[in-house]
């Protein structure tokens, strides 16, 4: 069974594996909690209906619209307005990390989930580099399935444990990273990281480390707010989509 490791940001998972899910009113205004508005984009039907009738079966989450291709991905997120896209690799027309780059290049573009049958090194770093928050295995069990896109929603994102050790071995290893040289991309990377203040970085190097937020807060002796306002900050100074984003910034910057 393929665990899922969440980049946490101050949610923690309940001990089932579930995120929490909303019940009720929104505290304080009798207001329902909005439902999450998914779109599935995957070639197999058999899959697009087995994650629709999965889905649509959590009280908080609706199916609004199915794709085939990621070449659809654009006409319908327009349409259907979706919070988050469950989105496969391998299309006909274009793949999931195409669709997934050119979807998060939009203003107000939904947060995108892959779930996939593939864990190789090229595909992990290139979901996280095109703006995913999360690579997820399609033999993931269904609750599991069901707290990443949770996770997801809620600023958590989500690696299956396969995706986490090819990430891993991407990062450490100068012959698994695609591209330039090792040292062009340590370089880049630092010199990245130079564009941050101090406090910036340190909240940068933290998040590297797996820190929640609340973490980060009591080891820097900050604020939550503090915190929250400087990982905003970092993602916007540095063009990141994600927490993701910045961990795997400053792995090759090697400074973890």
């Amino acid at each position: 069974m393929d665990g899922l490791t969440p980049w946490t940001d101050g949610l923690v998972p309940q001990p089932d594996g579930l995120a929490p899910r909303p019940d009720g009113p929104i505290p304080g205004t009798g207001d329902p909690i909005p439902r999450i508005r998914l779109l599935v984009v995957d070639d197999d039907p058999l899959v697009r209906a087995g994650l629709r009738l999965m889905l649509s079966a959590a009280d908080d989450m609706d199916v609004v619209a199915e794709g085939a291709d990621g070449a659809d991905v654009r006409a319908l997120v327009d349409e259907y307005r979706p919070d988050l896209v469950l989105m496969d690799i391998r299309m006909p027309r274009m793949d999931g990390l195409a669709a997934t780059a050119a979807l998060r290049q939009r203003p107000r573009a939904p947060q995108v989930l892959i779930l996939t049958t593939f864990t190789t090194d090229s595909y992990v770093l290139q979901a996280l580099r095109a703006g995913a928050a999360g690579y997820v295995l399609k033999h993931t069990p269904p609750a599991q399935i069901v707290a990443a896109v949770r996770n997801v929603m809620a600023g958590e994102p989500v690696l299956s444990s396969a995706a986490v050790r090819q990430l891993i071995d991407t990062v450490t290893d100068p012959a698994g990273v695609p591209g330039p040289s090792r040292h062009d991309e340590r370089e880049k990377a630092q010199a990245m990281l130079d564009r941050l203040g101090a406090r910036e970085r340190e909240v940068a190097l933290a998040v590297a480390e797996g820190r929640t937020n609340a973490e980060i807060a009591t080891a820097c002796h900050m604020s939550l707010p503090t915190v929250k306002a400087h990982v905003s900050h970092i993602l916007t100074r540095l063009d990141l989509n994600n927490r993701v984003q910045i961990a795997l910034l400053v792995y090759r910057a090697g400074l973890v």
